[in-house]
Formats: C-alpha cells, sequence, structure tokens
C-alpha cells in the first residue's frame, strides 16, 4: 500500500526563484529563450484590471437594460461608464477599482460590481481574493502535510480511486487505484511533477484518457487561477504557470481569458486504455482544517457498468503491482 508515501512539498529540481519578468510577461527581458523565463510572481493590479476588463467585454449594453446607441464603440462590451452606472459607483471610483488603485474596497461594492458584471459564484469569490488582498496571509511557501490518517483513509477506498489536492493543483496524497485511473505512476514522479495541471496539460496520455479532453483542461485551468488570485506571490505557482505557458499553446491562449472555475462536484466521462469508456461522479471535499487542501473521489453506482469498469480497473492493477513486486515463495518444511 501507500502508507511511506506522503511526499514533501519541496521545490524541484530546476525550481529557481530568482527575480524574473512580471506576471506572465512572455515578451520582454529574459525571454529570449523560453529555458531562461523565470517568473517572480504576480501583478496582483494588473491581474485585477484584467480580469474585471475581460468580464466587461463580455457584456452588451442591450443585454443589461441600458439604452443601445447606434454608432461604432471603440471597446466591446460595456463601457467603465456604463458598468459604474449599474454597479452605483462613480465613474472615477470604478475607474480606480479597475486600475487597482483601491485599498479596503468594502464587500458591498464588490457585490455591487459583481452583481452588474453577471459574476457566477468563483468569478464573485475570485474578485473579492484579487480586491481585497490585505485579507490573505503568506503561507503559500510552507510545507503541505498530510496526516497518517489521511493516507491510511485513502488507502482503505479499495473501490474509490482518490486523491488529495494542494496549493497550486499538486498531488500530495492518493490511493493505488486513483494512479491506475489517471494512467501514471504517482509513486514513481518526482514531487515538482505531481501536478494536476501539468498532468493534464503536458502528459499526451491525459488528452485521451478524458473523453471530453478540451472541458477538462478548461476547469484545471480554471482552478488554477483560482489559486493564483489567493496566493500572488507564491513563486513556485509563478514558475509552474510559466512553465505551462511555455510549453501548452492551449494553457497559454486559454489563461488570457481570465476563466475560473470551482465546482465540488460532478461527472467525469473517460475512456481508459485497460477497461475502456465509462463515466464517475466525482466529489471534491474541502478538508476542513487545511483550507488549501480538498479530497477529491471517484465514484459509481453499485452494480452499474462504471462499477464494474472500476472493480475491474482494481483487480488489474493489483495484478500488475503483483507482477512487478513477486512475493518469495515460502519454502516446504
Amino acid at each position: 500500500m501507500c502508507s511511506q508515501r506522503v511526499p514533501r512539498d519541496v521545490p524541484g529540481p530546476g525550481f529557481d526563484s530568482s527575480p524574473g519578468l512580471g506576471f506572465l510577461g512572455l515578451a520582454g527581458p529574459g525571454c529570449n529563450r523560453a529555458g531562461e523565463v523565470i517568473l517572480d510572481g504576480m501583478d496582483a493590479r494588473a491581474e485585477l484590471s484584467e480580469f474585471l476588463r475581460s468580464r466587461r467585454a463580455r457584456l452588451r449594453p442591450e443585454d443589461t437594460g441600458l439604452p443601445f446607441f447606434v454608432g461604432r464603440r471603440r471597446v466591446p462590451g460595456l463601457r467603465r461608464e456604463e458598468l459604474a452606472q449599474l454597479a452605483g459607483v462613480s465613474v472615477d471610483y470604478y475607474v480606480r477599482l479597475e486600475q487597482g488603485r483601491l485599498q479596503n474596497v468594502s464587500e458591498s461594492i464588490l457585490n455591487a460590481v459583481a452583481t452588474a458584471l453577471r459574476l457566477d459564484d468563483a468569478e464573485r469569490t475570485h474578485l473579492h481574493n484579487l480586491a481585497r488582498p490585505a485579507r490573505r496571509q503568506r503561507r503559500a511557501s510552507r510545507p503541505q502535510p498530510v496526516r497518517p490518517s489521511q493516507q491510511w483513509l485513502l488507502d482503505a477506498l479499495h473501490d474509490v480511486p482518490a486523491y488529495i489536492l494542494g496549493r497550486r493543483l499538486d498531488v500530495i496524497a492518493w490511493n493505488d487505484l486513483a494512479s491506475a485511473l489517471l494512467t501514471v505512476d504517482l509513486d514513481a514522479l518526482p514531487p515538482e511533477e505531481r501536478n494536476m495541471a501539468r498532468l493534464i496539460f503536458l502528459d499526451e496520455m491525459a488528452r485521451n484518457l478524458w473523453v471530453n479532453w478540451e472541458q477538462k483542461a478548461r476547469d484545471t485551468l480554471g482552478g488554477l487561477r483560482m489559486h493564483a488570485g489567493l496566493h500572488p506571490d507564491d513563486p513556485q505557482l509563478a514558475h509552474l504557470i510559466g512553465e505551462l505557458s511555455l510549453k501548452s499553446a492551449e494553457f497559454r491562449q486559454w489563461w488570457a481569458d481570465h476563466d475560473v472555475w470551482v465546482k465540488p462536484h460532478g461527472t467525469m466521462h473517460f475512456h481508459h486504455p485497460v477497461v475502456g469508456e465509462f463515466s464517475l461522479a466525482y466529489e471534491a471535499l474541502a478538508v476542513p482544517d487545511a483550507p488549501d487542501q480538498t479530497l477529491v473521489t471517484y465514484t459509481a453506482q453499485p452494480g452499474s457498468p462504471a462499477h464494474t469498469a472500476l472493480r475491474l480497473l482494481a483487480s488489474w492493477h493489483a495484478d500488475a503491482r503483483d507482477r512487478q513486486n513477486p512475493q518469495p515463495a515460502s519454502e516446504s518444511p
């Protein structure tokens, strides 16, 4: 089983927290060669500004009840003054908010802006994280401990793929069936490569594992962006985003959309190389005393074809493990 494999939260080989580019400033000094791109953190003011502008661009005046005037508009979506009108704040105040020049913005004003922009729950939370950074604590660089009892719980779930995600979507604990489902030997990976975003965007097998890989990838990117809003000065997170931006054209393109995503439950569709195509229900459960940790489980309705596929996968993985680690034959007396 996996009782001795809880990884430690340490930077991997090649990690460099030295000053470099601004957050995702991929066109400037230091960008001549991909290997030299090292990010030194996220510009929270720029992130807030770009997020608000991207949400304004999605809305049209006629969608919000504002009068529509025929003629050419210089910007897509709502103008700043139109958004300010909908939110019930002065144009000057909203401009300073969008430029990141305000501190201690009240929750009521942020909620009014979120309502005017028609943000969903995840986007609303992201806005609060970006606009009120003083509420955050600098804990992004601390270790991500996993209690032994958490690993015992994972190992006890014989027919349930399960793992724990930490900051940056790092996979910090897992059971055998999770490795089998994800088609990757998590035990064999270096700690810095046990990351869900890296697996989704940089592992070629992932593109065939998830029936709708693009949706899974976009959702994963949206979850990573939520972490970026919470921990803008996490150098390991900035390094990860820089690496993914350089190595994945899809990540680089979709990151510019500023989408965020949080969904605690749903259905995932797999095309597994061992047991074929099936769908599983997932639950993402917050760990109460570790706000950056999430327990993720995959289950199927008992007696369903998906449940049979899971049991076959568990049996296959156990047989494969036994073949790799044969037990010595006992001697006859």
